[in-house]
């Protein structure tokens, strides 16, 4: 899926275009965000792409849910 991500101040947020859905990055396997899964406050799970911990955010990624809610 593709899945937007962007820094606010009070952490990172995730969009998921194909399900018009905003929300908080509650959790996340590595510090640097990628590379390894996080997780959303609804419960989904994504599987985050390889990329340098210094790109630039705003940025839109095709990610992997590995779990939550309906595909």
């Amino acid at each position: 899926m593709k899945v937007t991500i962007r820094k606010r101040p009070d952490g990172f947020e995730a969009y998921v275009a194909k399900k018009d859905m905003e929300e908080k990055i509650v959790a996340m396997e590595k510090e640097g965000l990628w590379g390894g899964w996080v997780k959303l406050a609804n419960g989904w799970t994504f599987e985050m792409p390889d990329n340098d911990p210094e790109t630039r955010l705003p940025i839109t990624v095709e990610a992997r849910k590995i779990s939550g809610g309906e595909d």
